[in-house]
C-alpha cells in the first residue's frame, strides 16, 4: 500500500489547446459570440440607423449602479456619440469575432460592453451570475486563449512577415 497521496495540481497544470477537438469548440465559441454581437447590431442598425435612441437613455437610467454618475453624464453628454456607437461597434465586434480578426481587440470591445451591461442591469435578484456576465466571460474567454488563431483571419496574419516583425501585433490579434 502507497502512502503516497494523489495531488492533481502538485506537478505541471496544463491546458492543452493543441487539440483538434478543442480548436473546433473555440472556433465554433468563436463564431457563436461573435453572431450573438452582429445580430444584435445589426438588427439596431436595421431598426434605428446610427441612431440608437435607446441607448443614452439606458444610460440616464443607470443611477444607483456601482459605476455611479459616469453613464449618467455620458448619456446626457455624449448621446451624440453613444447612439451610432452602440449598433455600430457592436456589428464590428460580432463580425470580427466571427471572421476571427483582430479577435483579442474586439473581445476586449465585447468586455467593455457587457461589464456596462452586467453593472447597468444590476438585475442581481438571482446573485451575481447572469446573462450579461456569462457573456463577458464568453469575450474574457476569447482574449485568454486568442480565439482567433483557431481557424480564423488571425492565424493567417500572424504568419504574415508584417507581424512576424512585429511581434506586438499578436496581443491585438489571436
Amino acid at each position: 500500500m502507497s502512502t503516497k497521496t494523489a495531488n492533481p495540481l502538485a506537478g505541471e497544470f496544463e491546458l492543452n489547446l493543441d487539440r483538434p477537438l478543442t480548436a473546433y469548440w473555440l472556433a465554433i465559441l468563436r463564431v457563436v459570440t461573435g453572431w450573438w454581437f452582429f445580430h444584435a447590431g445589426v438588427t439596431k442598425l436595421i431598426e434605428d440607423g446610427l441612431a440608437f435612441g435607446y441607448a443614452p437613455m439606458y444610460l440616464k437610467g443607470m443611477t444607483g449602479t456601482a459605476l455611479g454618475p459616469i453613464p449618467v453624464w455620458m448619456g446626457t453628454n455624449l448621446a451624440w456619440l453613444v447612439e451610432p456607437a452602440v449598433p455600430l461597434f457592436e456589428t464590428l465586434i460580432g463580425l470580427a469575432l466571427m471572421l476571427g480578426v483582430l479577435t483579442r481587440l474586439a473581445s476586449v470591445g465585447g468586455v467593455m460592453f457587457m461589464t456596462l451591461f452586467w453593472v447597468g442591469n444590476a438585475g442581481f435578484g438571482h446573485g451575481l451570475v447572469n446573462g450579461d456576465l456569462m457573456g463577458l466571460m464568453l469575450f474574457a474567454t476569447m482574449i485568454v486563449v486568442g480565439a482567433g488563431r483557431y481557424y480564423g483571419v488571425d492565424a493567417v496574419l500572424e504568419r504574415t512577415e508584417f507581424v512576424k516583425q512585429r511581434p506586438r501585433l499578436r496581443y491585438l490579434l489571436g
